[in-house]
């Protein structure tokens, strides 16, 4: 019973190792909780093996399991995916015999006794740790040589001290138990002594692994929330040039005024020289007039140019009224991450559009948001929940979605997002709760 239990126990710890393993170095190809799934299936059938005890089936179903888990569930060839799971069982083994060969200097009288409960766990949770401790050091190096590699502090290697710390403690625990007659509640306490410290590793990881990826995503909210303010200040700058050339316009009567009484006294060089430089004023570059907002209107003219740069036709239809009640850095979130995500969709397309609308529902406070753009590809992943990107570079990828959900979410709204497959278009379709009563 109690060789199952540790058996069970060392499963476990091999499939938190794998699972660390695979979240630190490799992009995912499915959601966790698929993850999560596919893994524990894996190992309950490697657990329900290994109590046939055939040593060559189990450490060959183990490289098999963790190629497949690998293979499956992260962006990995095939190939990338069988020397990683090669590497992690020859660590293993080695770790094991590593472990005898120790335990043999130290402790000559502790395999006279195989069949202590307390022997058996000692021995498990030592290889394990030893296991963890080696895996740890090969994910810091080979995360420094992966080409998608995030930066990351390379101070965290010296977390490795903990395990090999707890190496050094699990070792005399062995010489002890070897060297002196325990009494029950000593074994008790050195058998619980030696899970709880490689609890305490696995967690010390596991909380530093988790707060390296909140860091991570803080970081890249910081940076996305830093584009949103420069986005917001170049529209300003558009709305002033805006204003700048409604006076130049109110004030033209007086620029020809200027021009006739230079022309009555026929000084053509100063004419010419008075219209030159109307004409190079930066008040007068061309603006467009897309909807009856300032500020949205100049976000409009913004991807109207790019879309027109990259013959892509633009289409807008914002009626009167319809988004007044958002406030302008919300409206610079949402509009620009909407544009952003379709002009990068509709890029490269023949006969490429991007469509935006948006209206009322009569009788509602309702308002409807709907962009519709041209794509090539379902940009949908197995599930309907999470969109697949096509930038080169992924840590960035998911950033201008989560922003668009929180503006719904601030405004009590909703968002649908599907995939035409007949008409290859990709529509968002957002309903915003409107603080003006209709």
């Amino acid at each position: 019973m109690i060789t199952t239990i540790c058996c069970f126990f060392s499963f476990l710890v091999e499939a938190v190792i794998l699972w660390q393993y695979a979240s630190t170095l490799f992009v995912p190809k499915c959601r966790a909780k698929t993850r999560f799934i596919c893994l524990c299936i894996f190992y309950l059938i490697l657990f329900a093996v290994s109590l046939f005890d055939f040593k060559w089936l189990n450490a060959s179903l183990y490289l098999f399991v963790n190629f497949l888990f690998l293979f499956l569930c992260c962006r990995l060839k095939w190939h990338l995916a069988f020397f990683h799971s090669a590497v992690l069982t020859a660590v293993m083994a080695l770790c094991e015999l590593a472990v005898y060969s120790i335990i043999g200097h130290f402790a000559p009288h502790f395999f006279t006794e195989t069949a202590s409960a307390q022997n058996i766990i000692l021995f498990g949770i030592f290889s394990k740790m030893i296991f963890f401790t080696v895996i740890y050091i090969l994910m810091h190096f080979f995360k420094e040589r992966r080409e998608y590699s995030q930066k990351h502090d390379k101070y965290t290697l010296l977390l490795v001290f903990i395990p090999l710390t707890s190496v050094y403690v699990m070792l005399t625990f062995v010489a002890v138990s070897d060297a002196c007659t325990l009494s029950p509640a000593l074994i008790f306490m050195v058998t619980l002594g030696a899970v709880f410290l490689l609890i305490t590793n696995l967690l010390v990881f596991g909380i530093n692994q988790y707060n390296q990826k909140k860091n991570m995503e803080f970081t890249e909210m910081q940076l996305l929330l830093q584009k949103e303010a420069n986005a917001a200040e170049y529209y300003a700058m558009l709305l002033s040039q805006n204003e700048n050339q409604n006076i130049l316009i109110h004030d033209i009567k007086k620029h020809l005024q200027s021009i006739r009484i230079l022309n009555d006294k026929k000084e053509y060089g100063k004419i010419s020289a008075y219209i030159e430089q109307l004409l190079l004023s930066s008040d007068l570059q061309e603006s467009a007039r897309l909807c009856d907002h300032e500020l949205l209107n100049a976000i409009l003219c913004r991807y109207k140019r790019k879309c027109n740069s990259s013959l892509i036709s633009f289409h807008a239809d914002i009626r009167h009224g319809t988004i007044d009640f958002i406030a302008d850095n919300d409206l610079t979130s949402l509009f620009c991450n909407l544009l952003d995500n379709a002009l990068e969709a509709a890029r490269g397309i023949p006969d490429a559009f991007v469509e935006i609308n948006t209206g009322k529902r009569t009788g509602t406070p309702f308002i409807v948001i709907s962009v519709i753009n041209s794509s090539r590809t379902n940009p949908f992943t197995d599930s309907q929940d999470s969109l697949t990107s096509h930038k080169p570079d992924k840590r960035g990828h998911g950033f201008g979605i989560k922003s668009i959900r929180k503006a719904v979410s601030k405004y009590h709204g909703d968002m649908q997002m599907y995939y035409h497959d007949d008409t290859l278009t990709f529509h968002t379709v957002i309903t915003l709760k409107s603080s003006v009563q209709p």
